[in-house]
């Protein structure tokens, strides 16, 4: 795995083979149900693999074939009722 900085937000991307990580921090998040609807909205951009959300930290980690654009995800966010705060 090698960690890249995005040049525009200075948060980290991680590369392993062909999949990329990214962290998200999401406000609002209070319990399960949260991170279900926003990992369920996540997960229908295309490319996305896997979501975990996590209400007691707010963070959310995408795994993706590639790297997201951060609006598609902030849409997606918005879509399912919580305020995307951005990149970890």
């Amino acid at each position: 795995m090698t960690s890249q900085a995005d040049p525009r937000s200075g948060a980290a991307t991680d590369v392993t083979g062909d999949r990329v990580t990214l962290t998200y921090q999401v406000s609002g998040m209070t319990c399960g149900h949260c991170e279900g609807a926003v990992s369920e909205e996540i997960s229908a951009i295309g490319g996305v693999a896997s979501v975990k959300a996590v209400a007691a930290t707010g963070q959310v980690t995408v795994v993706s074939d590639a790297a997201l654009d951060d609006e598609a995800v902030r849409a997606a966010v918005d879509e399912a009722g919580y305020e995307f705060a951005g990149r970890v």
